[in-house]
């Protein structure tokens, strides 16, 4: 039984808890109101009132052309037809996963770049270095800069391709590779690197598939008709590419190619 005596005691304390509870709260509440929320400014200085429009814009297309980059650096190199090729290759092999997405994309990476280097190297010399020493405008640096580019792209395609998107686009037709539009060029090289990638894909494919046919007949002829003519074609094949330095093969007929 509790006495009357502890009863009020502990009411007492408990009133004296909501009470300090309450002026905490309050004097929380008055020094939040009192501080006032951190704030961050960005200004940019030297603008006018009519340049704020005009720097916003130009911030848009960097991060537009940013992110546009790597896409449009793998269209105008030898990117495409190093990867289509590397691809066909795994396919005809018939190893699936082998050698892994990375190590092709690495490796057509690290070709497109031994492939490009001159191109880079002119680029560097004629373009970048005079931008950096502010010899130059960035104007007059793009235009120096896409004419490795567009000598490059221009001993690539074909002459059909070419023909092809000028005629579509309604344009004249071009005196001197100097004239060929920007716009018209790219996706006419890019329709070629296609065609050679696919061709040079065929002729990777005619040894693997001789070696299924044969393999798929002898099975036929056996009676192994429930066995996949893949499980036993696939050591064929990769005896054959290594007996052959298949990997010297591709990768010096590729770099031919480009020459």
């Amino acid at each position: 039984m509790v006495k009357p005596s502890q009863g009020f005691r502990g009411w007492h304390y408990l009133s004296s808890l909501i009470a300090m509870s309450m002026i905490m709260g309050l004097s929380t509440s008055a020094l939040a109101q009192a501080t006032k929320d951190p704030s961050i400014s960005l200004q940019v200085s030297g603008l006018d009132e009519s340049e704020p429009w005009t720097f916003g814009l130009r911030i848009l297309f960097l991060l537009t052309a940013l992110t546009l980059a790597p896409a449009l650096l793998m269209l105008v190199t030898s990117f495409t037809r190093v990867v289509i090729v590397l691809g066909l290759l795994r396919q005809a092999l018939g190893t699936l996963h082998a050698p892994p997405n990375q190590v092709m994309i690495g490796l057509a990476m690290f070709l497109t770049l031994f492939i490009m280097m001159p191109v880079w190297e002119q680029i560097r010399v004629e373009a970048l270095n005079p931008l950096l020493e502010k010899q130059v405008t960035q104007e007059v640096a793009l235009e120096r800069a896409l004419v490795p580019l567009r000598t490059f792209m221009l001993k690539q395609v074909r002459e059909k391709d070419l023909t092809l998107f000028v005629e579509m686009g309604k344009i004249p037709h071009p005196q001197t590779p100097n004239d060929v539009p920007l716009h018209v060029l790219v996706p006419a090289f890019v329709t070629s690197e296609l065609r050679t990638a696919f061709q040079i894909g065929f002729l990777i494919y005619v040894p693997f598939l001789v070696i299924d046919m044969i393999v798929a007949s002898i099975l036929m002829s056996m009676g192994m008709m429930m066995l996949p003519p893949i499980m036993i074609s696939l050591p064929f094949k990769l005896v054959l590419f290594v007996l052959a330095d298949g990997w010297f093969l591709v990768v010096g007929s590729l770099m031919n190619s480009f020459q």
